[in-house]
C-alpha cells in the first residue's frame, strides 16, 4: 500500500512539473538587452553620450565643448535654447537647434566675419550670430 501511495505522488509531481516546463518553454521569448550608449548614428556617433557628427572636423564631437552662442532676449521674452560653434582656421562650423544639419561659415580674412548666406558671425565683444540684419545669438 506504501509502495502504490508513494508510486502514485511521484507519477503526480512529474506530471505537474512536466506541464509546467513545457508552458516555460512555449511563452520564453529572446529578450535582447537594450544597451545605454548603443544609439549610434550612420557616422557612429552615439548621441546618448553627447557626441555629433563634425561635417569641418570629420569626426565625432561633442559640440557642447565649443562656444556657446546664447538666444538674445527680445521684448523681455528669455529663451533657454543655444547654438554651438566650432573653429578650424577660416572655417567655423554652426550647430543650430532649429535645423537637423550644420551650417559650415566661412571668412575671407582674419577679423572679418564668417559668412554663409544671410547668417553671419561676427567676432564683436565675443561672437553675434545675425540673421540677415537682426541679431539671434550672442556668446564668448
Amino acid at each position: 500500500m506504501k509502495k502504490i501511495f508513494l508510486l502514485s505522488i511521484i507519477i503526480g509531481l512529474s506530471f505537474s512539473c512536466g506541464k509546467k516546463i513545457s508552458q516555460e518553454n512555449n511563452t520564453t521569448k529572446e529578450v535582447k538587452p537594450h544597451l545605454v550608449g548603443g544609439d549610434s548614428d550612420t557616422h557612429g556617433c552615439k548621441g546618448s553620450a553627447g557626441y555629433s557628427w563634425s561635417t569641418l572636423k570629420k569626426e565625432c564631437i561633442r559640440i557642447f565643448e565649443g562656444t556657446k552662442l546664447s538666444h538674445t532676449e527680445e521684448t523681455g521674452k528669455t529663451y533657454t535654447t543655444a547654438a554651438f560653434v566650432i573653429f578650424d582656421g577660416n572655417k567655423a562650423e554652426l550647430f543650430l537647434d532649429t535645423q537637423e544639419e550644420s551650417v559650415i561659415l566661412e571668412r575671407k580674412a582674419e577679423g572679418q566675419p564668417w559668412i554663409k548666406g544671410d547668417l553671419q558671425l561676427v567676432p564683436w565683444k565675443g561672437y553675434v550670430l545675425k540673421k540677415g540684419d537682426k541679431i539671434i545669438y550672442t556668446g564668448e
